[in-house]
């Protein structure tokens, strides 16, 4: 069975999964929409309080917010998520086809359904002439006959915003208990009637309400009619996680069921999050667009987190082993040359006009260095940690005649420091170590220098990080050929040079640029 991976995976296609797809598409996250086409405001043929979409179809929100998305390369799904399982890179979702998707994270907004009082015909008239939301639907019911059915806690002070948009406004008992003494007070000195009896249907003609009809058989005319009904989160999805919902109050009533989520949408279950109607039963479209847009920031952020503890984790593994002897055995065995095969243009400077003498050359690598100092008439001793290395180096020194010249030296001089005093020059190219081994070391190559002989330190300066070069980023490993001074004693040492030089180099999109290297050069007195 097919899986496709994705950094998100949102469950629900309406404006809060869309919104939260937005955000994180721009964020460049991958983001697949799962959605089975069952909208809460199908039955609306409009929308309202949405700027730049007011009283247009939801649908038609939703086709250009699918086209948005998918310019930023979001992927679609139609299908039910019936169920899903965490594994061990996120989350696995299972769709009714039986097919399976994969995320890093979830974003839920699979909404909520609306359970209407059992009154015959009221179904079918849901998200027409019967409303819920005044703030939604009141401006193209105003002045109407509107009967508020008492089915909420929050009936009464629905009747009151309604009474805010018509003079007509009837407060229907539907045979529950009347209001409060206050309550109805304040009903008559609006002018909204009371009417006690239990409605069996509603009475339609021509498309439209014409009224209620009551267990007496009586009709009362109303126009339009609003209900609370109970709202219940869709939340099968994430129950299949051990997110459960909980009831949803205001004022002290019992509205329906939601899930609980911290003010950025994160659940009780790390990776899981939700936005919209299944967790802010209240959320009206722009309400649930703007809170998925800041949970998909946050799940974005999430990410992030959890993407910079990898790398810290990475970056310190690859801190403790890339200067092992396996490790460089693997990269010169992984190709058949690691270097130019020319010798470092620092040390054809500096050591051009040297009298030949006795030479150690640390980190020999594939021998450039050797066998250009060898062919200068210099006895090189060539040391390095890796035997692919030292086995090349042996075969150019071979080619170029001068093998007798180079003594080959598997050997790592972090733990065997060179003799002391036994050098009339010592280089060091590129050798970039963490700090502490980088000063153990660099102290051990001065006290091989000889009295009179030189110490020849060159590295990338840290200034070429910032420039296209490519250099591996570790900036505790670069240094500044200053730094390298400091630590030698004046008394022994007279620096010649500790600068920072400027050369020409190609980037690796072939680009001509400036890099620097950090060059110390220093005689020993």
């Amino acid at each position: 069975m097919q899986q496709d991976a994705y950094d998100v995976v949102v469950i629900g296609g309406g404006a809060a999964g869309l919104s939260g797809a937005m955000v994180l598409a721009r964020s460049r996250r991958s983001v697949l929409v799962v959605d089975s086409g069952q909208p809460r405001n199908a039955p609306a043929a409009h929308m309202h309080n949405v700027l730049g979409f007011d009283g247009k179809p939801p649908a038609e929100l939703i086709a250009a917010g699918r086209d948005e998305l998918t310019a930023y390369g979001v992927a679609f799904r139609s299908g039910l998520a019936v169920g899903a399982t965490r594994n061990e890179n996120g989350f696995t979702v299972t769709l009714g086809d039986g097919s399976e998707v994969t995320g890093r994270r979830l974003l839920v907004t699979t909404g909520l359904v609306d359970e209407l009082p059992e009154i015959d015909g009221l179904a079918e008239r849901w998200g027409r002439d019967v409303a819920h939301c005044p703030y939604c639907h009141g401006w193209e019911l105003r002045d109407q006959r509107i009967g508020m059915i008492v089915s909420s806690p929050m009936a009464f002070h629905s009747t009151q915003m309604w009474r805010q948009l018509s003079p007509h406004v009837l407060y229907l008992l539907n045979g529950g208990s009347g209001p409060s003494a206050e309550q109805a007070e304040e009903l008559a000195a609006r002018g909204i009637p009371v009417v006690a009896e239990r409605i069996v249907s509603v009475e339609v003609d021509d498309d439209r309400i014409t009224g209620v009809r009551l267990e007496t058989g009586a009709v009362v005319a109303v126009d339009a009619l609003a209900v609370g009904p109970r709202f219940v989160a869709r939340s099968a999805v994430l129950e299949s996680l051990g997110v459960k919902p909980v009831d949803f109050e205001m004022a002290g009533a019992v509205l329906g069921s939601h899930i609980p989520a911290d003010p950025n949408g994160a659940t009780s279950v790390p990776g899981v999050w939700v936005a919209g109607n299944v967790t802010n039963l209240g959320a009206t479209v722009s309400v649930a667009a703007a809170g998925a847009q800041m949970t998909g920031a946050m799940i974005n952020m999430d990410l992030i987190a959890e993407e910079t503890r990898e790398a810290v984790a990475g970056y310190r593994h690859r801190t403790a082993t890339m200067f092992s002897a396996e490790a460089w055995e693997e990269r010169y065995r992984g190709r058949d040359a690691v270097w130019s095969g020319r010798p470092n243009p620092q040390l054809v400077t500096e050591a051009a006009d040297l009298t030949p003498g006795r030479a150690l050359d640390v980190g020999s690598g594939e021998g450039a260095d050797a066998v250009w100092l060898a062919t200068r008439g210099w006895q090189v001793d060539a040391v390095d940690i890796s035997t692919v290395a030292l086995g090349r180096a042996a075969g150019h020194a071979a080619s170029a005649g001068v093998a007798d010249r180079i003594t080959f030296s598997h050997r790592d001089l972090r733990q065997e420091a060179p003799a002391a005093g036994s050098y009339d020059l010592v280089s060091a190219q590129f050798m970039h170590l963490p700090p502490q081994e980088r000063q153990e070391l660099y102290a051990h190559l001065a006290d091989a220098v000889a009295p009179g002989g030189t110490l020849l330190i060159v590295g990338h300066h840290p200034s070429d990080l910032a420039t296209t070069a490519g250099r591996m980023h570790f900036p505790d490993m670069l240094f500044t050929a200053e730094e390298i001074a400091a630590t030698l004693d004046p008394r022994v040492w007279e620096v010649a040079a500790a600068e920072a030089r400027p050369r020409q180099a190609t980037d690796p999109q072939g680009r001509e640029i400036t890099v620097h290297d950090a060059v110390l050069v220093a005689r020993r007195r």
